[in-house]
């Protein structure tokens, strides 16, 4: 019975022994992950922020991270992904610990801002420290392990922040601060540099063509690579689609049960979201193994479509579950398979810049989703924002699945030497 429990996560055996301390300390990380769940109303009940500017603020946090993401990317290509990682990340969580203390000044979301920057900057050095840690054999293990990390903390760390909020309002400072602290100190302690050797000639014989270090600007070396510039912007629609469960979904559970009952509801939602992420992750990454990230991803596509299509037609809670069960899915193989592919198609000598510049492709959806959709309802309505997810979805999968014919079709006539 045990060894029936167990069998599915035998795919996560073997891995580099640094991959799994990334793992433990994602998981302490964003178990303490206090902050962020809890800023809008901060700001709003407990500063007395208006909430147009706490939107503002909330704003500002996230598109700060495109430039951060940007430094962060070249700082992890020119003195290594490790000291960018640690440093970033050890000054980010310092600047959570004099919020604790500052009652109700308003110094507090300059430094939340400040401190979200700082984070981004880690961004792109965690990603690479993944992929150099990793061959194209096991890289779909370790990412699908290290995003297994990230929501077993994110599904217990809202509950702490909930008792904390509201009772011991400073440890929710001071405790994502600890977190961060001892996230940072096992990556310290346990997982050396992990920039590998730029020695271009001996990279040759061993490592696969796509993947090889290069020299030359980042913007020459982009030119030579137009499937990953193509495969990020056709993400980006994806992850537009996605990016509605923060948006559009709590709107509609408003607008369909009233505010009394709506937020309530959506809590229950993000809670299902949040177990299936935990339950399936290993699950569906086991069955989908064989098939290439690209296409998981436009699998991913299809299964926001039809998730988020399924609210046009109804209204019943049920659907809702129902719709964020499939969607959820389609999140798990977005997230397991992308950093896949962006891994096995960048040079060593450039992972920090091309996976700086694919997440601000990615920032950049993220951020301008909800203005849209919110200018969208007001020209149209709530109601019809389902059937334009499910168009962008399916279209999003199609390019997707057009990309990887292409794909197959360049390198079956002219293999990589």
């Amino acid at each position: 019975m045990l060894e029936r429990l167990t069998e599915p996560f035998m795919m996560y055996r073997g891995l580099p022994r640094s991959i799994y301390i990334l793992f433990f300390s994602r998981i302490v990380n964003t178990t303490g992950a206090f902050v962020r769940p809890f800023l809008a109303i901060f700001l709003t009940s407990n500063l007395g922020i208006s909430d147009s500017i706490a939107g503002i603020i909330v704003t500002l946090a996230i598109v700060v991270n495109m430039p951060g993401t940007i430094g962060g990317g070249w700082l992890s290509d020119r003195i290594g992904r490790r000291w960018t990682l640690l440093s970033s990340r050890t000054l980010a969580a310092a600047l959570y610990v004099p919020c604790a203390f500052l009652g109700n000044s308003m110094i507090i979301p300059a430094l939340l801002i400040v401190s979200s920057f700082t984070n981004s900057v880690g961004n792109p050095a965690s990603q690479c420290m993944i992929a150099d840690l990793t061959t194209r054999d096991n890289r779909k293990e370790a990412f699908s392990l290290i995003y297994l990390g990230i929501n077993i903390g994110f599904s217990l760390g809202p509950l702490i922040a909930g008792f904390l909020y509201n009772n011991y309002i400073e440890w929710i400072f001071l405790g994502d601060a600890f977190t961060s602290f001892v996230s940072v100190f096992l990556i310290y302690r346990y997982v050396p540099e992990t920039y590998p050797s730029m020695d271009i000639e001996s990279c040759e014989t061993y490592i696969p063509h796509e993947e090889r270090p290069e020299t030359g600007s980042f913007i020459t070396i982009m030119k030579k690579r137009p499937f990953l510039v193509a495969f990020t912007f056709i993400n980006m629609l994806l992850i537009f689609v996605l990016n509605q469960n923060n948006f559009a979904l709590p709107l509609q559970l408003k607008d369909t049960f009233g505010m009394a009952r709506g937020p309530q509801l959506f809590g229950i939602v993000m809670s299902v979201n949040g177990l299936v992420v935990v339950i399936m992750t290993v699950f569906l990454t086991r069955l989908t193994r064989s098939l290439r990230p690209i296409l998981n991803i436009s699998l991913s596509g299809v299964l926001f479509a039809v998730g988020y299509g399924i609210l046009f037609i109804t209204t019943s809670f049920t659907y809702f579950i129902v719709s964020t069960v499939i969607w959820t899915l389609g999140e798990i193989l977005n997230a397991t398979n992308s950093g896949v592919y962006i891994a096995n198609h960048t040079p060593m000598s450039h992972r920090g810049r091309f996976n700086a510049f694919i997440g601000t492709v990615m920032t950049m959806g993220v951020s301008a989703s909800p203005m849209f959709i919110g200018f969208y309802i007001e020209a149209y309505s709530l109601s019809l924002v389902w059937p334009l997810m499910f168009a962008i979805g399916m279209a999003g999968a199609g390019l997707m699945f057009t990309l990887y014919a292409l794909e197959k079709r360049r390198y079956a006539a002219a293999p990589p030497p």
